[in-house]
């Protein structure tokens, strides 16, 4: 395996950064709101399944109160 110099190694990292294609403002802005957005309705969603196995739970074992 070849060694490879410190500024070369710069040099090769700045040329593949070239290369990347970055969001614009307004993808990363509607992006961001997606994923909060659904890790929102993730996040509702595992409520309720969690209160509907708690309630379940409760009937089961005739803990309810």
């Amino acid at each position: 395996m070849a060694k490879t110099s410190p500024a070369q190694f710069v040099r090769e990292v700045r040329q593949e950064l070239s290369k990347v294609t970055w969001p614009t403002r307004r993808e990363l802005i509607f992006t961001t709101i997606s994923v909060l957005a659904m890790s929102a309705l993730a996040a509702i969603f595992f409520f309720l399944v969690d209160q509907v196995i708690a309630l379940g739970v409760e009937l089961i074992l005739g803990m309810g109160g």
